[in-house]
Parts: C-alpha cells; sequence; structure tokens
C-alpha cells in the first residue's frame, strides 16, 4: 500500500474520503491561507478527471496506479463529488473509483496541488477494494487523525451508532428542463416505531399532492410543472430521531404477501431452491431464524460488492449469476431466497448517516432487509456484513441508528401513475417531461445535532 504523508487541515477542516470513515492526518506545517481564495470544488473535479485522462492517453489507455507488490490497469467510473475538498492553497483531494479488466472497483485518494487547469497529483492511496477499506481513521483529542487497523476499529469507525441519532436530512433534486410539461414523483420518509420524522422546510412548485401508495403506506409528493419550473432545485429538510432497530414484533401482519415474487425477485425457481438446500443442509428441522442465518452467510461468502453493468436494479437472478452487486442485488438475493425457504422477507431503501462526522455529502441511497421468524422482524443489512466481516453478526438483527428510511416494498403501485409503474423501488425521484421519462438525480446531506444542541 502506497503510504500517505501527514497533512494540515487549515481551521480544523475535515477530509473525508469516499465514505463516511475515511480520513487523512494532520501535517505539523502550518500554512497561512487568508489571502488566497479556495479553489471551486468544479476545478478540482476538472483538475483530477484531467489528470487521469492524460495518464491514460499517455499510457496503454489505461490508469496505472502501484498497489503494494502489484501494479494495476484502471478505468474511471467515478469521482465523488461530495467528498473534493480543499486543504489550503494550491492543495486539494480528491476521491474517485475506478474499475479494473476484471471489474473490480478500487477507491482511490488523490491529494493534488497547483491551480484551476494545472493540477498534478502528489499522491496516490488506495483505500478500499469493490467497498471494503483496508484501514479506517480515529481522531485525536488535538483533532487530528491517524490510522486505524480494520480489525481495532470501533464500531462507530466502521459506520455503526448504536442506541439514538438525531439529524437534519437534506433532499434535493434539479428539475429536468421542461418544453411543456412535467410530472414528479418524491418519496417522503415517514414516522414509524423507529424514526421520527419531522419536515421542517420543503421548497417545491408547481401543483402539489401528497399520494398514498397502499400495498405498503407509502408517502409520495407528486408534482405536476410547466417549462417555468425547468432546471429549479426541489429541497426537503427533514428532522430525523432514529432508534437502533433490533427484533421487533408487529401488529396487523399480511405474513403471506412477503412470500410471493417480486418484479425481479423470483421465488422457488430451480437454481433458487439448489442454493437454499447447500446453504441450510442438516438445518431442515431447524426453525427459520438458523436456516435464515444459513442463507446470510451464504451471501456473505459468495457475493462481492461490485458495481458491474446491471447493478442497482435489484435483480436477484443477475446477483445470483453474477455474484456480485451492490446493496439492492444483495438483498433482493437474500429476499428471493429466504421466500423459497418459506421465510418471509422484505425489503426497504433510505440512507445510511455517516457515523464519524457531523455534517456533509452523503453517498447516495442504501438500502437492507428483513425476514420474519420467531413471531418478531429480524433487520439484516447483508451488504454491510459483507464489508465488515467484523460486525456481520451485528448486521444479522440490527440496523443502526444513522440512517433514514423512505420507503418500504417492491413493486410499488399508486395514482398518479408513472409509466415505470410499479416502480421496483423508490429512493430517487421519477421524472416524467412531456410523457416520456427521464433520468432522475439527487442529492443528500445532513447535519448531525449533538446533545446540546437538541
Amino acid at each position: 500500500m502506497i503510504k500517505t504523508t501527514s497533512l494540515l487541515l487549515f481551521f480544523a477542516v475535515i477530509l473525508f474520503s469516499c465514505q463516511s470513515d475515511e480520513k487523512k492526518e494532520n501535517t505539523t506545517e502550518e500554512v497561512k491561507t487568508k489571502s488566497v481564495p479556495k479553489v471551486n470544488i468544479a476545478d478540482i473535479e476538472t483538475g483530477i478527471k484531467s489528470y487521469i485522462d492524460n495518464k491514460t492517453k499517455e499510457a496503454d489507455g489505461y490508469f496505472h496506479v502501484k498497489d503494494e507488490n502489484k501494479e494495476l490497469r484502471l478505468k474511471l467510473v467515478r469521482v465523488h463529488t461530495e467528498y473534493l475538498s480543499n486543504l489550503g492553497p494550491n492543495r486539494h483531494f480528491a476521491c474517485v473509483d475506478l474499475a479494473d479488466e476484471n471489474g473490480d472497483v478500487y477507491d482511490v485518494d488523490f491529494f493534488m496541488e497547483g491551480e484551476p487547469g494545472a493540477m498534478d497529483v502528489t499522491e496516490t492511496t488506495v483505500h478500499k477494494l469493490n467497498g471494503k477499506p483496508f484501514y479506517s481513521w480515529k481522531q485525536k483529542e488535538d483533532k487530528t487523525w491517524h490510522r486505524v487497523p480494520i480489525e481495532s476499529a470501533s464500531n462507530e469507525l466502521l459506520g455503526v451508532i448504536e442506541g439514538e441519532d438525531q439529524f437534519e436530512f437534506y433532499y434535493e433534486t434539479t428539475l429536468p428542463e421542461i418544453q411543456n410539461e412535467a410530472k414528479v414523483w418524491i418519496p417522503i420518509a415517514q414516522s414509524d416505531k423507529f424514526q421520527e420524522i419531522e419536515i421542517k422546510r420543503m421548497k417545491i412548485y408547481g401543483k402539489d399532492e401528497i399520494i398514498k401508495e397502499k400495498e405498503y403506506g407509502n408517502k409520495i409528493l407528486f408534482l405536476e410543472l410547466n417549462q417555468d419550473h425547468s432546471n429549479k432545485k426541489v429541497k426537503i429538510t427533514y428532522h430525523v430521531k432514529r432508534k437502533e432497530k433490533s427484533a421487533y414484533t408487529e401488529e396487523n401482519l399480511n405474513i403471506n404477501k412477503y412470500l410471493n415474487e417480486n418484479v425481479l425477485m423470483p421465488v422457488g425457481t430451480d437454481r433458487f431452491k439448489e442454493i437454499v438446500a447447500e446453504a441450510t443442509d442438516g438445518m431442515q428441522n431447524d426453525n427459520k431464524l438458523i436456516q435464515a442465518r444459513a442463507i446470510y452467510d451464504y451471501i456473505i461468502d459468495n457475493m462481492r460488492y461490485a458495481k458491474n453493468e446491471k447493478y442497482g436494479t435489484g435483480d436477484a437472478v443477475y446477483a445470483c449469476d453474477s455474484k456480485t452487486g451492490n446493496c439492492t442485488e444483495f438483498h433482493s438475493l437474500f429476499i428471493s431466497l429466504a421466500r423459497t425457504a418459506n421465510i418471509p422477507a422484505r425489503f426497504a431503501i433510505g440512507a445510511g448517516i455517516p457515523s464519524d462526522r457531523d455534517e456533509g455529502g452523503i453517498n447516495g441511497y442504501h438500502c437492507w432487509a428483513e425476514f420474519y421468524a420467531e413471531d418478531k422482524w429480524w433487520p439484516v443489512d447483508i451488504s454491510e456484513g459483507n464489508k465488515y466481516t467484523a460486525l456481520a453478526t451485528y448486521y444479522f438483527g440490527r440496523h443502526p441508528a444513522n440512517r433514514i428510511e423512505f420507503t418500504k416494498g417492491r413493486d410499488l403501485r399508486f395514482e398518479p401513475a408513472p409509466q415505470s409503474s410499479p416502480v421496483k423501488f423508490m429512493a430517487y425521484p421519477i421524472f416524467e417531461v412531456d410523457g416520456k421519462s427521464v433520468v432522475s438525480n439527487a442529492t443528500f446531506s445532513f447535519q448531525r445535532f449533538k446533545n446540546q444542541e437538541i
């Protein structure tokens, strides 16, 4: 692993890597920045993209990174814009995902120097492989950061806040270009046994209506817009108080619907029956809790977190065949296998809140699952258990407090309905412009409340 030298962050600027558990160390050299304007974040993004593009063209069509005893040949996947940072005069940080020929995704941190249009990379560190970090970071009392081996890291450094968490959550989307008229559907978080939701502010446009999805009780904000609303930003601010979730009972159950198949989540196929038989071999007479754990372990042992091809679609068959995917594939496969084993299971989606910092960007949505056994619903988060094997036991039966849930269930149906109905799952908005589906967008950020601020 390439070593990264220490860095000073002026005025206690905290440097975030590609996930919430990633930070860089302070240096002993002081810098004066009052008279030096900060470089625009967009310039940092342009700088790192240009650097990677130029080095790729100079080489063999791949960007080369040395990692321990091997040289990686990589292609740019994306720049994590939410973690681009200024460190001082002409000193910047960028976090980038790059993939190799086999589809493995490397999370690489870059330190750059220079002004817009003339940035050069001075240091490079490979931090993660397929979502699994090689190390974490911990803050000292003097506000500097030091590396912590994953096996020595606390639960909080690995993304878990136990007990309770309280924060403001900011949901933002930019409306599309509208020639005549448009329709927009946006999921709205609701209070339940484990989260108290208060909508503090909404900045919306056009004719608005809250519609109810009847099967799972989800709420959707529906907007009817015209050309005057083109490219405007819709913003929703939530105040969230969330409790750590463990196994719980629920009234008015309809268990049977959680045994049926969904679009992209078939049940009882020959292949799924074979996997269930393999995973639960010798456990046929054991209870469903034991069998569910065996299926959970099978997925952790046989899948890897990788964003290849059809990832993010929630396709259980694709997950089974490719043995890769993000959280949607992990949990879709689990639900299909659990239901094949006659274990009710269900899907939910929202966002995870970073545990080791108190504000900033969030790297997209996150989803999870629950299964029913021993008269209770048991939370699982298999993709996180796969990333952090030290927490595999924790994530079988628990969800941490630092998250927000938007919607429950799959194949959502509501009226007025988008053309994509039924909607597979819903965390991001749905845009339709002049009767045609348009790619949507959403960004998430947060501000945590300390005890004295509540």
